[in-house]
């Protein structure tokens, strides 16, 4: 019974598991189908038979067999019980073919008849004569041997008669999981479909608090020994993120099923970050670099004292009030050329990631002054400023710093022997022999860096171009420049001379770039960098809408102003 069990389909097990427990209780080594009447005055005498079906056959009912309503069942079996009284005598039944659930009295166990023994032995005489049974059978009774009967007829027999046609066949194959089934208790589905769910981790947060380290923690939440967590920041291109954070910075990560660290992620700020993931041989790290949304934000202030100070005050960030000085310094002296109630404007653009701005972008510049009036924009083509009609910045940069020709009497020369040591004595300037007095122009706008006199060097003027350039000029006569003036290109800064040491009047001129001498003949300088033809027609178009936003007012989630201006208006209100 068990191993036929066995060998059905998991679906069928679990129909069939009642039926299969009722049968083994009840000891059967074969049922035909019966119905016991124990509710009258004799139970041995009130028991009945019902032979099976001379058509039936080994095997289980199929599910697809179609069943009569209980009511017709019971009906057509109350029949057959019927016509099976009137036909065979219970003398006649063969043992084999009858299962007797009726015990005798004191007997615990089903007295099952064999073969040799009288069927009637142990029966009142009543019965032995041929007393007919009580004719009423309990309908509930009836039903269940009815059921019985059909589920379980021939399916004990080890053998198929000869002849038989029937496949003997199992009806699918059966995994080794399968045949545990059984053997492990009592199936509970929940558990049996919540063990094959897969294991999938989810993203925990921590919130750094005083006195946390990093080694600390990974051991304690992150399932880390003290030399994983050292090879894990040694890994980072920036292992502070990790050692040197603050009370409330945050970082996320991912447990595996045993409880270790999988991933970690640490944002350094809204836009950049990493992401850790263990792998079985080390830490593979990868950068983060969130995009954002570009925003414009328009700044608008007075000066009331030093410039750095006003922009400040309008809400602009130190990064970005630097962008503005080194833009405006190319044309206005803050020193000399600002005015208190002088008024400016800034375009402002940048990435905005959660409410935070990132790559701060100068677009445009007013200003507005007692002094000099200044528009310029920023054109996406070359990321320089121009002003609306395309003039540059930073004009062309003069090859030489005087008018006329005068003669080239020693050249930029890092290898220079001197004459009367031998030893290399670099040259790091050119040299042109004109008269004393000679005027000496700026190549380039720029402001005054230094004005001196030297033992060596005698007068000299020092000159920081506005395109990053420097330039210097020694053995002067006279200085016509102070300390911090702004020059323009073309203006009489000094007058050549023969002062410092030095062996015939001469200007010895020297050209810095990235604060190292090069020689002022060869080195590319700028040209003329104002906007014509088609670049200028673009850059105009572009141009367009950034003035007038400049003249609305009116653009980007924040339009700031200096805290006089807000006091003023909260008066005329």
């Amino acid at each position: 019974m068990l191993r036929i069990l066995h060998s059905l389909p998991r679906t069928h097990k679990l129909l069939l598991l009642p039926v299969a427990t009722m049968v083994t209780v009840l000891g059967a080594q074969k049922i035909i189908t019966l119905v016991g009447d124990t509710q009258g005055p004799d139970p041995v005498a009130d028991t009945h038979f019902l032979p099976l079906s001379p058509e039936s056959r080994p095997g289980l009912p199929s599910l697809n067999t179609e069943h009569l309503p209980v009511a017709d069942a019971i009906a057509v079996a109350s029949q057959a019980l019927d016509a099976t009284r009137e036909t065979i005598p219970l003398s006649q039944l063969v043992p084999s073919e009858i299962v007797e659930l009726e015990s005798p009295a004191g007997n615990d166990e089903p007295n099952i008849e064999t073969a040799g023994e009288p069927l009637t032995a142990g029966l009142s005489p009543a019965t032995q004569e041929g007393d007919t049974a009580p004719s009423q059978i309990d309908d509930a009774a009836l039903h269940i041997a009815l059921v019985l009967g059909t589920l379980t007829s021939g399916m004990l027999d080890d053998s198929i008669p000869a002849g038989d046609d029937t496949p003997a066949t199992s009806y699918d194959d059966v995994s080794d999981e399968e045949l545990a089934l059984f053997d492990e208790g009592p199936i509970i589905l929940e558990e049996e479909i919540a063990a094959s769910e897969p294991y999938v981790p989810e993203w925990e947060t921590y919130t750094v608090e005083s006195g946390d380290t990093f080694v600390v923690l990974a051991q304690n939440r992150l399932g880390l020994g003290y030399g994983e967590a050292m090879e894990l920041l040694e890994s980072l291109p920036e292992p502070r993120l990790l050692t040197h954070w603050r009370p409330g910075n945050q970082f996320e990560y991912q447990l595996d099923e045993e409880g270790q660290l999988a991933l970690l992620r640490m944002m350094k700020n809204g836009r950049e970050g990493v992401i850790v993931e263990r792998t079985d041989e080390a830490f593979d790290v990868a950068t983060i670099e969130r995009t954002g949304e570009a925003a414009q934000r328009l700044f608008a202030g007075t000066v009331s004292g030093s410039f750095v100070r006003s922009a400040q005050a309008t809400g602009l960030s130190i990064s970005e009030v630097t962008q503005v000085s080194r833009l405006l310094e190319k044309k206005l002296d803050f020193r000399r050329d600002t005015r208190r109630g002088d008024e400016f404007q800034v375009l402002v653009e940048s990435d905005v990631i959660d409410g935070e701005s990132f790559d701060s972008r100068v677009l445009a510049v007013r200003y507005l002054g007692e002094r000099m009036n200044l528009t310029v924009v920023r054109n996406s083509a070359d990321n320089n400023f121009y002003t609306p009609d395309g003039a540059s910045l930073d004009p062309a940069f003069r090859r030489r710093p005087f008018d006329g020709s005068y003669r080239l009497s020693s050249s930029f020369n890092p290898n220079r022997k001197h004459p009367v040591t031998g030893r290399i004595s670099p040259h790091r300037g050119t040299d042109f022999a004109m008269p004393i007095g000679t005027p000496i122009v700026a190549p380039a706008n720029g402001r005054v860096e230094k004005v001196g006199n030297h033992p060596l060097a005698g007068r000299y003027v020092v000159i920081r171009h506005d395109n990053g350039y420097r330039t210097r000029y020694l053995h002067l006569s006279r200085q016509l420049v102070s300390r911090g003036e702004r020059v323009t290109m073309g203006e009489r800064i000094a007058l050549s001379g023969n002062t410092g040491r030095s062996t015939g009047p001469h200007l010895h001129y020297e050209v810095h770039v990235n604060d190292s001498a090069v020689d002022a003949m060869k080195v590319s300088l700028p040209e003329n960098t104002s906007l014509s033809g088609e670049a200028l027609a673009a850059f105009q178009n572009e141009a367009e809408p950034l003035l007038a936003t400049l003249e609305s007012g009116e653009t980007g989630p924040v339009v700031a102003s200096t805290a006089s201006e807000r006091e003023a208006a909260d008066d005329d209100s």
